[in-house]
């Protein structure tokens, strides 16, 4: 079976380094959904407007040809234990496939790119190729006594987020709650825990710059990026 995309994403993250590594941590972080041109008649999403959350398929594109494994070291784990491929939200897969869900917060009809999907709490980069798009149904998709294996018992403590004002100012009020929840995730890999080193994530056109140290990130500069789509 050949599959190929009928959206490509778009979102103020341009990297991998700083998406988060689920959908929902950052509800305040928005991207689009913008159909290709076999799919961008308004017939296509007609009564969509009518969930308030989505299913987005979608491909790790930037993952390269790195060499596959049957177990992964997952981020919660420290990056120390392994578990099986399968048994993991790993981003390398064997078929390179992702599944998440996000909140649609309005469909934009565009004279050019017909309707724009336009939604909140992604864990996708720009340009992220999308395969399918399936209403979020609550009846069915919802468990709220599942078993969350590993995850129930490793806690995840957000960062502290700190930044001057004059830094902070670069940035409209929603992209600075955006930037907030994406760093407070911790966008480092795990076995990093250097309080002296300086990380870098492209978001909305800047190159942001931030120290991590004593469960607090630190922005410590910002510079304006020419992002071409």
């Amino acid at each position: 079976m050949e599959i190929r995309p009928v959206a490509v994403f778009r979102s103020p993250l341009t990297s991998k380094f700083g998406v988060p590594r689920q959908s929902g941590l950052c509800p305040a972080l928005q991207g689009r959904v913008v159909f290709e041109p076999p799919y961008r008649k308004a017939e296509a999403v007609r009564g969509i407007e009518d969930f308030s959350h989505l299913w987005l398929l979608w491909g790790f594109s930037a993952n390269g040809t790195e060499r596959q494994s049957l177990t992964v070291r997952p981020p919660r784990l420290g990056g120390n234990r392994r578990v099986g491929v399968f048994a993991s939200r790993s981003p390398f897969r064997p078929n390179g496939l992702a599944l998440s869900s996000v909140r649609l917060c309005r469909v934009e009809p565009h004279p050019t790119l017909g309707p724009v999907l336009h939604v909140s709490g992604a864990d996708l980069m720009d340009g992220t190729p999308i395969y399918d798009v399936k209403p979020y149904l609550p009846y069915a998709d919802s468990h709220p006594n599942a078993l969350g294996g590993f995850t129930d018992t490793r806690q995840w403590q957000p960062l502290r987020v700190e930044m001057a004002e004059p830094l902070a100012a670069r940035f409209t009020t929603d992209e600075l709650q955006a930037l907030r929840q994406c760093l407070s995730q911790d966008p480092r890999p795990h076995y990093h825990d250097d309080a002296t080193r300086v990380y870098g994530m492209p978001f909305a056109g800047r190159d942001i710059r931030f120290t991590v140290a004593n469960g607090c990130c630190t922005v410590v500069d910002v510079e304006t990026v020419d992002i071409k789509h």
